[in-house]
């Protein structure tokens, strides 16, 4: 059977699967509830400074975006860091980690972006025993607005003061967790990286309004008559942390930074494309606000088959398999070329294919009077947009052309990848010839 033992920095855990800092790792009886479950690993919800802890609201802190189904696809947050005394929260760590010493516990911090602040709150944690801290310079609410969270991880100059910081006052693994609410990903985690940290972890909620109350004119959650923005998360933010986490791992300037991936992670599967595109483990939250804690079995059972049928003994053998295949599109090799076919004993007839190409596509969709859809390929530039909206799974797929082959569209022969690397209107090909 698979190995799933994490070493993430040299912090062992059972599995890569932690829960990141929330609401469901707020207190010891979480955490513990957390690990008897099965998660590998628990990051505290992030400590602030000593003295009056921060205040929350007391009214909605969540705001949700729902499928069809009602199925949550994403989750909008107005909460702030733990509003619990700090040193509560440190004597619940050290006997939770004195209890169970074979997972991984970190701890979150956020204190004011100021040296003696951090020189202050560093030996507290480290007393606990905690396997390491990461810096939450991530959270796009609130805290921000005091010049913490976001307002830290928006520049790269004060990462790397924090993480030097860091650094010479702790002596265990140093994990800076990034905003996604930035234009370009690779230079906070360049900062990172050049301030010495461990690694990164990402991504950190997204700034949102996920409704607007339209009685009470005010977005939800509204407190009192007034909404705030928040941070988003869930499924529906997993596509924009793939894409960053992805170009952290193949930047030449971060390469090799190891990284711990989180948004949206709900199956094993979202975890296994998270660790392939350069993760060495998974954070996870709304799934377990959603489904409960158990929801971690089925992470560890699923990425446990899926290893031993491809023949994976531990996660490190996949761990940034797909990086080598993440490329600029300039590099795509557009003498590949497929076209659409429909498999005519799965098809129920609705017509949505042929709706949406018909309508906004490239009319490559024809429907007999019996309502029978075949595929012109003479028109299909091979976009996919209607396996996309077909509801029957498998029932379009694209098929590939064979090298030699005439385009019915182009009335060109299909190429290979060689001649696209020389052809003269491939820009990649003009910078490399260069």
């Amino acid at each position: 059977m698979a190995d799933l033992t994490s070493d993430f920095l040299g912090i062992k855990s059972p599995n890569p699967f932690w829960l990141a800092s929330a609401p469901p790792t707020d207190k010891e009886y979480n955490v513990r509830r957390a690990y008897e479950a099965g998660w590998g690993g628990v990051v505290w919800k992030t400590l602030g400074e000593e003295g009056p802890p921060v205040v929350n609201v007391n009214g909605p802190r969540y705001g949700a975006i729902w499928g069809a189904d009602r199925r949550l696809l994403g989750l909008n947050n107005i909460e702030l860091i733990t509003d619990r005394d700090l040193y509560r929260n440190l004597e619940e760590m050290t006997r939770v980690k004195k209890d169970y010493p074979d997972h991984a516990l970190i701890a979150s911090i956020m204190v004011p972006c100021e040296e003696e602040s951090w020189k202050k709150i560093l030996p507290l944690v480290e007393e606990t025993g905690a396997d390491g801290i990461e810096l939450n310079f991530g959270c796009p609410h609130g805290m921000s607005e005091r010049g913490m969270g976001s307002a830290v991880g928006q520049v790269p100059e004060y990462i790397q003061m924090v993480t030097e910081w860091c650094k010479k006052y702790y002596s265990k693994p140093v994990i800076v967790k990034l905003t996604p609410n930035i234009t370009d990903i690779r230079k906070p985690a360049t900062a990172a990286k050049l301030g010495g940290a461990d690694a990164v972890s990402l991504i950190n909620t997204i700034n949102s309004i996920t409704h607007v109350d339209l009685d009470l004119m005010a977005p939800e959650p509204t407190i009192d008559g007034k909404g705030s923005h928040g941070g988003y998360c869930g499924p529906a933010v997993k596509p924009i942390a793939l894409s960053m986490v992805s170009e952290i791992a193949r930047n030449p300037e971060t390469q090799g930074l190891p990284i711990s991936g989180i948004g949206g992670v709900t199956t094993w599967r979202d975890a296994a494309e998270f660790m392939v595109l350069g993760c060495g483990n998974v954070q996870v939250c709304t799934a377990a606000m959603t489904y409960g804690f158990k929801v971690v079995q089925e992470m560890i059972s699923g990425l446990s088959q899926w290893m031993d049928e491809k023949g994976y003994t531990s996660t490190s053998d996949f761990v940034g398999k797909a990086v080598p295949n993440v490329t600029d599109w300039q590099y795509l090799n557009l003498e590949y070329v497929t076209k659409a076919k429909i498999d005519q004993d799965a098809c129920i007839q609705c017509g949505r294919c042929y709706a949406a190409c018909e309508d906004t596509s490239h009319q490559a969709i024809a429907m007999s009077e019996d309502r029978v859809f075949t595929v012109k390929d003479e028109e299909c530039v091979a976009c996919n947009l209607c396996v996309n909206v077909c509801p029957v799974e498998d029932c379009i797929t694209m098929v590939q052309m064979e090298k030699g082959a005439i385009d019915p569209r182009t009335g060109r022969e299909v190429g290979d990848y060689a001649n696209w690397t020389t052809h003269p209107n491939n820009p990649g090909a003009v910078k490399a010839a260069e």
